[in-house]
């Protein structure tokens, strides 16, 4: 809050008809208030001069905002500056591979260029040149044959090497000499360089039911918590090469939403838990996203005292229930009791003063009170 003040000085002073009356400044807000200035310091009544009018002091009024915006607010400032740093040259881009027939072509180019080379050179074994009907040559394996050999063979050996299945709900990352050069989603027979290096990577929907995980509710008791999260791999290059390992990064993403948000307590009604689900999908995925995990829920399952609390929390709501079916119970009689007397007044049945009445209302609510006591759960 900011205030605004001018010195006026007192008649028949050096100063008069001198100081000017400086401009008022103004705080914009939501809603202003103007109080003059003149009545906040002021001893004694007294008009202010008339060459110098009274300033205005402007007092913002901001209102607070309310509890639930607080605490969303501060759980998705947390949210934010929670966010681990990210590899901007670390994302996902497809790589380059061939149709699997292309692989088949080239490895079966390669198997006959060896046989080629093979009997070219006179080695082809005498049973394979009589089944395939072809002339006995003589010679060896000089400069020219190896070299076809060993052409033909690297040729077959990159065709059927590099052979690969895509299956649906799976991708390979692919690395060649420590450098990142895509990612496969594609399905059915592939041609991938055979020199690279893969990386499998699940992208279906998964889940886990994790172990019951330390948690506190509003009013700060223990709680065990066992949540199902529900995710899946978005970034394959992120989950591979950002992190080291992205399951065990998650798991510890939930535990640590756990301790920072409170949770509805046992028995708590459904908008309770609802707003603890979105609360916690909330975090873990904002911690979860910069390493390539989409979060699409984290619901918690079983909730339950932790075990130093949990006597002391059934007992209290065993206290709680007591005293809720006493008063039900008392209620009830009273309304039995009144019931009773001016049915019995209202027909004539007795006519009774006050101590009488009393000591028949009395004897009712005895009577009554023993009989639920008796016939009670």
């Amino acid at each position: 809050m900011t205030t605004t003040t001018s010195h006026v000085p007192e008649s028949g002073g050096p100063a008069d008809g001198v100081a000017a009356a400086r401009p008022a400044r103004l705080i914009h807000a939501e809603s202003t208030t103007e109080i003059p200035v003149h009545l906040l310091f002021r001893e004694e009544p007294a008009a202010p001069p008339a060459e110098a009018p009274p300033l205005s002091a402007v007092v913002a009024h901001r209102p607070a905002p309310a509890k639930e915006d607080r605490d969303t607010r501060d759980i998705g400032v947390r949210a934010r500056t929670a966010a681990p740093g990210v590899d901007p040259e670390i994302t996902e881009r497809p790589a380059r591979v061939l149709p699997g027939i292309a692989g088949v072509l080239a490895g079966v180019c390669g198997a006959a260029g060896c046989a080629v080379t093979a009997w070219w050179a006179g080695v082809l074994p005498p049973l394979a040149v009589e089944t395939l009907g072809l002339s006995v040559r003589a010679g060896g394996l000089g400069p020219g044959p190896w070299a076809a050999f060993a052409g033909a063979g690297a040729l077959g050996l990159f065709g059927f090497g590099g052979l690969a299945r895509g299956r649906t709900g799976r991708a390979w990352v692919l690395e060649l000499f420590g450098r990142y050069r895509g990612t496969v989603r594609g399905t059915g027979l592939l041609w991938v360089n055979p020199l690279v290096l893969r990386r499998r990577v699940d992208v279906r929907l998964r889940h886990w039911r994790g172990e019951p995980l330390p948690a506190a509710d509003r009013g700060g008791v223990a709680l065990r918590v066992a949540v199902l999260v529900v995710w899946r791999v978005r970034d394959t290059a992120r989950a591979t090469l950002g992190i080291e390992d992205h399951e065990g990064y998650l798991r510890a993403c939930v535990e640590a939403a756990l301790l920072r948000v409170p949770v509805a307590a046992p028995g708590a009604g459904r908008g309770a838990v609802q707003a603890t689900q979105d609360a916690l999908t909330r975090l873990v995925a904002a911690d979860a996203a910069p390493v390539g995990v989409e979060v699409c829920a984290v619901r918690p399952l079983r909730v339950e005292y932790a075990p130093e609390v949990a006597a002391a929390m059934h007992r209290r709501r065993m206290a709680a229930l007591d005293a809720r079916h006493r008063a039900s119970v008392v209620g009830s009689v009273v309304d039995s009791v009144e019931d009773t007397v001016t049915r019995l007044t209202m027909r004539g049945l007795l006519d009774l003063d006050d101590g009488e009445r009393q000591v028949l209302v009395k004897d009712l609510t005895v009577a009554f009170c023993a009989g639920r006591g008796e016939t009670g759960p």
